[in-house]
């Protein structure tokens, strides 16, 4: 830069920034006019907004002109009004816009004031406008990622704060009304509608994310790591847990347990207990999904191993020890039961003669002791089936 270029940048700075405050203003007026929202005075005060065009036109012409500055610079400055407006939510798109009016403010200023200049001033003008635009630059670029580090910083920070209140939640501090309000707050649910929590079986190596999936099903879900497990909370509406199960079924591809629907966000923690025992009632590394109302007879055995034991060695002990006949009879019978002990629908499941059925029932009845026309023999073997799903 030549010693005129720049004596006239200096001179163009120091006579701009005695007439700073009208400066100010057209440039706040210019922003008006071309953003409704700085014009609302929502999210960013009108007081607001005239401070900072004051301080970042102050500083851009003393930098400008090479003038020296005070305790600011303009990188701080920049970085501190990016971490501000991200901070009210001002849209960085409407921020940057901002900038450059501010840019135009004062290349107009400054061109406005060089008409009257000598031909070799005037000739400089092409010069001092790629100044006046660098410095916009430098002022944005630092803005802008002030800005988006501050947009990272805060969402980590709610996010922090959403798993923290679900995690209370889930801990029974639903109980407290101030927690469960700020938890449907954090989360942008309501604190009273029809909910599902869902446990999946975690692979370390794959995590699982239902999110997506139920998201695309209408559902809207939340969801954390628990140890080896993944809870998450799923906003049921009016699909139900029906939709609920089918999805995780066709997306999953991990055992889960799902809970008995319920009306409060305050009852997670009960939904979260209950979610497990239906987990508990399948084999791992497996795909299925269980709904605990659907599987309430292998939660109860499979809340005590030794009554499934017992339950098992008292119904089935004879058909278990029978060597090659016990997979064939085990089939026979968890047919003929689930049939209504029907021998010929379950010969037709089977695709095989009644007669044989009615052999192999006979076989078991022989095997265990028990009378297959005996009401209490039918609802121990089905429970002794039940159980030994449930042992593995």
């Amino acid at each position: 830069m030549s010693e005129e270029d720049q004596a006239l940048r200096r001179e163009m700075a120091m006579t701009l920034l005695g007439d700073l405050d009208r400066l100010t203003d057209d440039l706040v007026a210019d922003i008006h006019a071309h953003s409704p929202l700085y014009f609302s005075g929502r999210p960013v005060s009108h007081t607001d907004l005239r401070g900072t065009c004051r301080s970042n036109v102050e500083l851009a012409l003393k930098d400008l002109g090479g003038l020296p500055s005070s305790d600011c610079h303009i990188e701080a400055a920049a970085a501190e009004t990016g971490r501000l407006r991200a901070e009210q939510g001002m849209p960085l798109a409407t921020v940057l816009k901002a900038y450059r009016r501010g840019g135009r403010v004062i290349w107009q200023a400054m061109a406005d004031r060089m008409r009257d200049r000598s031909p070799a001033e005037q000739r400089m003008v092409g010069d001092m406008a790629g100044a006046v635009w660098e410095t916009i630059d430098r002022f944005s670029t630092v803005m802008a990622d002030s800005y988006r580090l501050t947009t990272l910083e805060l969402q980590h920070r709610e996010d922090s704060r959403r798993g923290a209140l679900f995690e209370a939640l889930l801990d029974g501090r639903g109980s407290d009304p101030a927690v469960t309000l700020a938890a449907a707050t954090a989360l942008g649910v309501p604190a009273r509608e029809r909910y599902a929590v869902v446990v999946v079986a975690q692979d370390p190596a794959s995590p699982a994310d239902p999110a997506p999936a139920l998201e695309a099903a209408g559902l809207w879900s939340f969801w954390r790591p628990r140890g080896e497990r993944l809870a998450g909370l799923v906003r049921l509406g009016p699909a139900g847990s029906g939709t609920l199960a089918a999805t995780l079924r066709d997306s999953l591809g991990r055992t889960a347990g799902i809970s008995p629907p319920f009306d409060e966000l305050a009852l997670a923690d009960q939904g979260l207990r209950l979610a497990a025992r239906a987990l508990g009632t399948l084999p791992p590394g497996g795909s299925e999904v269980a709904e605990l109302d659907e599987r309430l007879v292998h939660a109860a055995l499979g809340a005590d191993r030794e009554i499934a034991e017992r339950t098992v060695l008292r119904y089935l002990d004879g058909v278990l020890r029978s060597g090659s006949e016990r997979p064939v009879l085990l089939e026979t019978l968890g047919v003929w039961l689930d049939t209504g002990c029907s021998a010929a629908r379950t010969a037709e499941r089977l695709y095989c003669h009644r007669n044989t059925v009615l052999n192999r029932i006979g076989r078991v009845a022989e095997l265990t002791g028990w009378s297959a026309e005996s009401g209490e023999a039918r609802l121990g073997w089905a429970l002794a089936l039940r159980a030994l799903e449930t042992m593995g």
